[in-house]
This record gives structure tokens, C-alpha cells and sequence, in this order.
């Protein structure tokens, strides 16, 4: 028997308090698992929105996909995450990454470190929150071996995008076997998540690809559609794919984007 799906719903932009309300209620309602909000500059600001989030719900845990850890610091960060989690009761999940959009560093008038001294610094955080949310689930993301062996060594969720590191036939597979490798014996336990990167509007079902030609623009239409991140058909057929995708790898967590939350909803529904 494999694990227990998680979905997550991915929310970057929200024009008014209405509409974030009524939209995380609809997504508790719907089944969703985790409402998570990325760190970017120009969009949604993690903390108070996940704070509203968590003061209006009650079941749907609360996450961010993913910080830069370098725009913080470890002890204002653990503050904060202390906050967030006795206002959710106790449902707060902490995502990290290394950050990697050098034109958000420059306008935050931050430094922009190399890829090595942001990869340092995430493990620098890491160890420092995880000894002082000890029981908090840390999801780290990234797809370079320092980062999944970060990952592997100390979170207890492995963000995957399944892009190519090495020139062989199965990235995700490459990739999940470097993980499984560096965790050892805590390979078992982790959660393996993976962002789902197009799916089809609703109602159709052709999957809009431009999110995922943005990560591989020399890919072909053809190419994009064989990528693990994106589904195509009926709630059905994507059903049996990330049921395929839990048999394969063993991922069992998947995030989509808010634009697409009542048509995966309705996948969510065919696995329950």
C-alpha cells in the first residue's frame, strides 16, 4: 500500500480580503491539504497571507513554496514561523529554498550570493529552525545535488521538479535515486512532492503549457507533454497518472497553481 496523497493549492496573487477568503475556504471545502504562497517580490507577501489564511480556516494546513532564505534572518524568521503556527493551531508547515532570482536580490538592495553561499546559508537556516520547531515539517526544494543532499540529510519533504542534471533517460528517477542515496536510512519516511506545472482548464483537456515552457523553452510541444509535471485528459486519466507517478517514484505530494483549484479538485475527488 503506498502513502496517502497531499495536495497543495499555490496562491501568489489575491486582489482583496474577500476574494482570498472566499477562495481558502473553497479550497478547505474542495479537499486540499496545504495552502502554500511563494516568496516572491510584486506578489503576495507569505506571512500576513498565510496569517489570514490560517485566522479563517480550520483543517487546511499553511505553507510557503518556498522562502529565500537569504532575504532573512534566522532568528526574525523563527519568530515569525512561531507566530503563524500558535495562529493556525498548530498547522503550519516551513518550505525553503536558496532563492535564484538575482533582479529580486538587487531590488530588495540585498546582495546577490554565489549559488554555493546560498546553498550554505539555506543549510544554515535549516539547522536553525529545525532546532527550534523541532516538531514543524521542513519541505526543502531544489534540484542540484548540495540542495537534495541538504534536502535528504535534513527535511522531511523533498520538493522535486524533475528537470535534467545529467544526460540520462529518466531525470525524476536520477534524481529521486540521488536523494534516496543521501537520506540513507531516512529515505523511508520523507515525503516526495513535486509541482504540477500545466493541467487542462476546466472542462478541457489539453494542459496550457505556458508555465512549464517557461522552465524549458527549447523543448517541444511533445516533450513538455511527456514531462512528469504536467497532466493532460479527463480528472480521471490525470487521476491514474499521479497514481502512476506515487507507483513509479513514490511521489505522493503534488501543488498546483491557485487558476486551476475546482479542476484539480475534481482529480482530488477521483483519488478519495
Amino acid at each position: 500500500m503506498g502513502k496517502d496523497f497531499r495536495f497543495g493549492l499555490s496562491m501568489r496573487f489575491f486582489k482583496s480580503r474577500a476574494t482570498l477568503v472566499d477562495k481558502v475556504k473553497r479550497a478547505e471545502d474542495l479537499g486540499y491539504d496545504i495552502l502554500c504562497v511563494p516568496d516572491h517580490l510584486g506578489a503576495a507577501a507569505p506571512f500576513p497571507t498565510l496569517t489570514a489564511v490560517a485566522m479563517v480556516t480550520t483543517r487546511i494546513r499553511v505553507s510557503m513554496y518556498v522562502l529565500n532564505a537569504a532575504f532573512y534572518k534566522p532568528a526574525l524568521l523563527s519568530r515569525d514561523m512561531q507566530a503563524l503556527d500558535v495562529l493556525s493551531d498548530g498547522r503550519l508547515e516551513i518550505g525553503l529554498g536558496t532563492g535564484y532570482v538575482r533582479e529580486e536580490f538587487e531590488a530588495a538592495e540585498i546582495p546577490y550570493p554565489s549559488a554555493g553561499a546560498r546553498v550554505d546559508y539555506l543549510e544554515h537556516m535549516t539547522r536553525y529552525l529545525k532546532e527550534r520547531h523541532p516538531t514543524t515539517p521542513i519541505l526543502i526544494a531544489g534540484n542540484g545535488d548540495r540542495v537534495l543532499s541538504l534536502a535528504a540529510r535534513h527535511a522531511d519533504i523533498i520538493g522535486l521538479t524533475g528537470a535534467r542534471v545529467r544526460d540520462v533517460d529518466d531525470p525524476l528517477a536520477e534524481r529521486i535515486e540521488f536523494v534516496r542515496n543521501a537520506a540513507g536510512d531516512r529515505f523511508d519516511p520523507l515525503e516526495l512532492n513535486m509541482v504540477i506545472t500545466a493541467m487542462p482548464p476546466q472542462g478541457e483537456s489539453a494542459p496550457d503549457l505556458r508555465m512549464t515552457r517557461q522552465y524549458a523553452p527549447d523543448l517541444s510541444d511533445e516533450d513538455l507533454l511527456s514531462t512528469p509535471s504536467v497532466l493532460s485528459g479527463s480528472p480521471r486519466e490525470m487521476a491514474d497518472q499521479l497514481s502512476a507517478l506515487r507507483d513509479k517514484y513514490g511521489l505522493t505530494s503534488f501543488t498546483v497553481q491557485d487558476n486551476n483549484l475546482e479542476a484539480f479538485a475534481k482529480v482530488i475527488a477521483e483519488l478519495r
